[in-house]
C-alpha cells in the first residue's frame, strides 16, 4: 500500500526551537545555526513576561531551560500552578519581568541525550520575540511562533494573541504571503486570529488528547475528513505529531485526507536520536545514538508532507533537497 502523492507547497524545512539539537534550544545561537544550515523557517515558543514582553521559552517553567535554580535572588519566585489541568512547580516566565529574565542564562533541556551541548550552558540569553524577528528579517527567513498555553495567559491576564498579532504586522508581516506561520494546540485563539489576521495559521494536534480549551473533543476527532474539513475553516495547515502519519510501517491517509481538505501538513517533531525514532529507523541500543533520520523524513516526503519540524536542520535540507532531486 502506498499513499505517496504530491505536496501543496514545496516542503519547507522548519528549524524546531533552532538548531536544537546542536545548541540550547531557544537561542539566538540555535536560531543563527539554523539559518547557516539552510532551515526555511525558526520556530520560537512564546510566552509572556511579567511586563508582557514575549519571549521564547518551550515552557512558562522555566527550571529545565534556564539556571533560574542557582539565582539565589529568586529563590522566593519559585511556585506551584496549574496550567492546562496539569500540576507543576518551579519558576515561571509570567513572575519576571524582562529585565530580571535577561540575568538568567539558557541550558540544555535534554542533557541527557544531548550531553554534547551541555558545553553551551550559561552562555546564552533568552530572546525576545523582536530579536528573533530582526534576526529572522537580517538573513531572510521566516518565522513560525507558537503561542503557549494562550488561554491560561488570557486567565491571568497576560493575553498573547493580540500582542503577537500586533508585533508581525509592525514588522510588516500581516498577509497571507508573509513569511510567517502562526501555531497553537488550542482552537478558540485560532479561529479568533483568523478573524484578525490574514496570517497563515496551523493547527497543531498531537495523537493523544485534546485541545485544552475544550473546543473539540479530541485530536482525533479533528483528523477525521469532517474534522479536517471544519479545521480548514479556520486554519491554513495542520501540524501534527509524526507518529499520526503512520500505522505502523503503512500510512495512516491523514496526508491525504488534510489536502483533499485543502490543508498543508507540517508534522513534528524529526530528531536523530535512537529514542526519538520509529523502530525501524533506529541503529543500536543507545537511546542518545543517531539513527536514521533523514530514512525517515524522506518516508515521510514521499507521503506528500509539505514542510516539516526538525532538530537537526542540516539533515533536513539535505533529505528535503534529495528529494526533489536538488543537489
Amino acid at each position: 500500500m502506498t499513499d505517496a502523492q504530491p505536496s501543496l507547497s514545496p516542503p519547507i524545512v522548519i528549524a524546531h526551537r533552532g538548531a536544537s539539537g546542536e545548541r540550547p534550544e531557544h537561542t539566538i545561537a540555535a536560531y543563527e545555526l539554523a539559518i547557516a544550515q539552510g532551515a526555511d523557517v525558526i520556530e520560537p515558543d512564546l510566552v509572556p513576561t511579567k511586563d508582557d514582553v514575549l519571549v521564547a521559552r518551550h515552557e512558562n517553567e522555566i527550571s529545565e531551560t534556564t539556571d533560574v535554580a542557582s539565582h539565589p535572588e529568586f529563590a522566593g519566585r519559585k511556585a506551584t500552578k496549574t496550567i492546562d489541568g496539569q500540576k507543576m512547580t518551579g519558576w515561571f516566565v509570567e513572575d519576571f519581568t524582562l529585565a530580571e529574565l535577561k540575568t538568567l542564562r539558557a541550558k540544555e533541556r535534554l542533557p541527557l541525550l544531548r550531553p554534547g551541548n551541555t558545553a553551551y550552558d550559561r552562555k546564552y540569553d533568552i530572546p525576545t520575540l523582536a530579536e528573533i524577528i530582526a534576526l529572522a528579517k537580517k538573513h531572510k527567513v521566516g518565522i513560525y511562533p507558537e503561542t503557549k498555553h494562550p488561554s491560561y495567559f488570557a486567565s491571568i491576564g497576560h493575553a498573547t494573541d493580540a500582542p503577537l498579532v500586533a508585533q508581525l504586522k509592525a514588522a510588516g508581516w500581516d498577509s497571507p504571503d508573509a513569511p510567517v506561520f502562526i501555531q497553537s494546540f488550542e482552537v478558540a485563539n485560532l479561529k479568533r486570529l483568523a478573524r484578525t489576521t490574514k496570517l497563515r495559521l496551523i493547527q497543531l494536534v498531537a495523537g493523544e488528547g485534546g485541545p485544552a480549551d475544550g473546543a473539540a473533543p479530541s485530536y482525533a476527532a479533528m483528523m477525521t475528513p469532517a474534522g479536517l474539513r471544519e479545521v480548514a475553516s479556520y486554519a491554513w495547515g495542520i501540524g501534527p505529531d509524526k507518529a499520526m502519519l503512520w500505522d505502523g510501517k503503512l500510512p495512516t491517509g491523514l496526508v491525504r485526507n488534510a489536502h483533499a481538505a485543502g490543508l498543508r501538513v507540517h508534522p513534528w517533531t524529526f530528531r536523530a536520536e535512537n529514542y526519538f525514532l520509529p523502530s525501524r529507523f533506529r541503529d543500536g541500543l543507545n537511546p542518545r545514538g543517531h539513527g536514521d533520520v533523514a530514512g525517515e523524513i524522506a518516508a515521510a516526503l514521499r507521503l506528500g508532507i509539505d514542510g516539516f519540524f526538525t532538530d537537526y536542520p542540516a539533515i533536513g535540507v539535505k533529505a528535503r533537497n534529495e528529494a526533489r532531486g536538488v543537489k
